[in-house]
């Protein structure tokens, strides 16, 4: 298998893999506004069930990342386009099912958020299991690791904003932790102590 093989198929595999769990996030937030609210932090909380922010959202993300689905001006030899592909690929789909494995063991506890508001539901669960056991927030963890394979393995502006913002999720996981540590308390801080944010320990 040449390299323009090899990263034809990485390329397609990448973009199964993201449309899916982006039909499971968008399954998750559906349900999610057909559940009662619970405790709401931020001052734009209440927009996280509104049929326009989602609309506004939706276009919003779609459209830039068709404007910016270009290549990037870099031009290198073929050695190190494969080097580049492989360390993308150990980046990208690691991340990808890091994240996709965290939003199937939410379940019905998923619920989007934003820098500016997060909200919870009424009957709202703290899931410490499955992926949450090795860091409270394996969905940003998962998504800033597979950003920066996707600019390795696709090389364009749309991967390029990606990778340069999604760091900002960590914006997002505080206003998330201010709702948990509120609603939870104890049980809350006691799983903070136990478990890192974004990037597991190392135990002997």
């Amino acid at each position: 298998m040449n390299i323009q093989t090899f990263e034809t198929v990485i390329r397609i595999l990448g973009g199964l893999l993201a449309y899916s769990t982006l039909a499971l996030v968008f399954y998750g937030v559906w349900r999610g506004t057909q559940r009662k609210a619970g405790r709401t932090t931020g001052r734009t909380g209440h927009f996280l069930r509104s049929f326009w922010f989602y609309l506004v959202s939706v276009v919003l993300f779609f459209s830039l990342a068709f404007l910016g689905w270009t290549p990037l001006p870099w031009t290198m030899t073929g050695q190190t386009r494969l080097w580049l592909l492989v360390f993308g690929v150990l980046c990208y789909f690691p991340g990808m099912l890091f994240a996709l494995w965290a939003r199937l063991a939410l379940g019905k506890n998923y619920f989007v958020s934003t820098g500016f508001g997060a909200q919870l539901f009424e009957d709202h669960q703290l899931v410490t299991h499955g992926p949450f056991a090795i860091v409270r927030h394996p969905m940003y963890a998962g998504l800033i690791l597979a950003s920066i394979g996707s600019l390795l393995i696709y090389g364009s502006w749309t991967t390029l904003y990606f990778a340069l913002f999604a760091p900002l999720t960590l914006v997002r996981a505080r206003r998330e932790e201010q709702a948990l540590s509120a609603e939870f308390g104890e049980q809350w801080q006691e799983y903070c102590r136990r478990v890192p944010m974004l990037i597991p320990r190392i135990r002997q």
